[in-house]
């Protein structure tokens, strides 16, 4: 029904309902209302591009469910949609579609009993382009539906010997169903020896689930380096190693690299709480262990985003909100 937009010199004398109004702007320092749903429903696909794709970190999108003021979701755009580098990279997964060029898709199902709220903020230096779409579904949710949460962590870089944590201090029950490493290297060498850890339910010292290296977590082996081709990514429903960003000799002096794993079929159950790391762990030559090579704590720079299912709508402990030099990409 617009009559006023930003498509309405580009439509000029095709008048009401011809694309007068396909997009928003969204100035430095400002937030823009994306949706306001009235419940009960389910937000089914979610999506969105941007102008311009530097915008990936420099706008934080957050949902809150319920008319709660803090965000379950908050996370900088790019990286909820497995494209945290600023550089778009195809993803072909069953949660989430990136494809050409920088058109983001979310399938992961949003319930929600009352009322849904999504919000981007602009904190850049310059205005942004927003075109995007919400599809949901009005009617009951099912008793046992839990809300969608998603937390953002940067350690920048990895401090050398300690971990990274993707997730921590989260309490009630549900289950955890994704996570998505940027990953950056700041060491010579394989950097993927890492274990992945969750600490369910009142684990201490020693988790339920302890992964075997960085690479195997994501669906991969044997560094992801195919012989006489190097590292090589792939993108499946589950899981990939969709980005590899390589050196370029000048400015971009650092590998990078960005991985997806969507426990879909394999959800991490937890009862009361929950708690996530990884290390930053790689490989070093040999010395007097008698093998050519060792174990060597790497200090890398890790952004992760962690998508997990809670039975309440927001939670007291989060990490703190990504501001433009924690997301920043040097």
């Amino acid at each position: 029904m617009a009559t006023e937009g930003t498509g309405a010199r580009a439509a000029g004398d095709l008048g009401q309902g011809w694309k007068i109004s396909p997009s928003i702007h969204v100035p430095a320092g400002e937030t823009a209302v994306l949706g306001e749903i009235d419940g009960p429903g389910v937000i089914k696909h979610i999506w969105c591009t941007t102008a311009p794709h530097r915008a990936w970190r420099g706008t934080i999108l957050r949902m809150y469910w319920e008319g709660e003021e803090t965000p379950a979701v908050e996370v900088p755009l790019g990286d909820l949609f497995c494209n945290g580098w600023n550089t778009f990279s195809q993803v072909s997964s069953l949660a989430i579609a990136a494809n050409p060029n920088g058109a983001f898709n979310s399938y992961w199902p949003m319930p929600f009993r009352r009322a849904a709220r999504i919000t981007l903020e602009n904190v850049s230096a310059e205005e942004v382009v927003l075109y995007y779409q919400i599809d949901y579904e009005l009617g009951d949710v099912a008793d046992d539906s839990t809300y969608l949460h998603a937390h953002w962590r940067r350690s920048h870089p990895v401090p050398r010997g300690e971990v990274h944590t993707i997730l921590d201090r989260v309490e009630g029950t549900g289950h955890y169903v994704g996570t998505y490493l940027a990953w950056a290297t700041n060491d010579p060498g394989w950097w993927g020896e890492g274990e992945v850890k969750f600490y369910l339910d009142g684990d201490t010292d020693f988790p339920t689930i302890c992964g075997t290296g960085t690479e195997d977590y994501f669906g991969g082996a044997w560094n992801f380096d195919v012989p006489g081709q190097g590292y090589t990514a792939f993108t499946t429903p589950y899981l990939g190693l969709n980005q590899v960003l390589r050196p370029d000799g000048l400015y971009a002096s650092q590998q990078r690299f960005g991985m997806y794993r969507w426990h879909i079929p394999d959800p991490i159950r937890f009862a009361e709480n929950l708690r996530v790391t990884i290390q930053s762990l790689g490989i070093g030559p040999g010395h007097h262990n008698g093998l050519p090579h060792r174990y060597r704590p790497t200090s890398d720079d890790l952004a992760s985003t962690a998508l997990f299912y809670l039975d309440a709508p927001s939670l007291p402990n989060r990490p703190p909100a990504p501001d433009l030099m924690a997301m920043e990409v040097e």
